[in-house]
């Protein structure tokens, strides 16, 4: 309950107005009670944020299962549709930062990697055999390749370029690295 409504709190406000008393007092407990059963803001962060990692890998699984032939164009377009549905919740992710000293937990860690390795075994998969043991690396070169067409789709950096099809052009990175990578193993 407390991961729900936090997680709908960030949603609607984002980051920088997240307010860890108004996800208390809309459940109705103290902000004592968050901090006893998260430990830390930043804990209670943390487990807002898995979520939206969850949800945003179960978004990306539908748009493969529906995304018929082309399960690159697939993943590639689902990224940007997770993300602009769930600005708010997506941008927390990338702006939230854990202190030096602290560490994520593994149990969140898990959950978060379970999107990487659906982009890795989607990479793999387009890849010739003698090829996938670079998915990996590639995956994560381009899901950052990915990430920034994104974020500059989002924060209306293309729009002021005058770039019409943020995910048409992320898209084209993304085929010319898997066909240089292809050429080159």
């Amino acid at each position: 309950m407390l991961i729900v409504e936090g997680h709908k709190h960030m949603a609607e406000v984002g980051f920088a107005r997240f307010s860890a008393r108004e996800v208390a007092k809309r459940i109705g407990y103290t902000i004592g009670t968050l901090y006893n059963v998260f430990g830390s803001y930043d804990r209670l962060l943390i487990a807002i944020n898995t979520r939206t990692f969850v949800l945003w890998t179960d978004y990306i699984r539908k748009a493969l299962a529906d995304g018929g032939e082309d399960r690159i164009r697939a993943l590639v377009e689902g990224y940007f549709g997770f993300a602009r549905s769930n600005r708010n919740a997506w941008m927390a992710i990338y702006d939230h930062h854990l202190p030096p000293d602290a560490a994520m937990p593994p149990e969140h860690d898990l959950l978060r990697g379970e999107l990487t390795d659906v982009v890795v075994a989607e990479v793999a998969a387009a890849l010739p055999e003698s090829c996938r043991d670079q998915a990996p690396q590639l995956a994560r070169s381009l899901v950052a390749t990915v990430h920034g067409h994104c974020t500059f789709d989002l924060n209306g950096s293309f729009a002021l370029m005058g770039e019409r099809d943020p995910t048409g052009l992320a898209l084209a990175r993304v085929r010319e690295s898997l066909a240089n990578a292809v050429e080159h193993c």
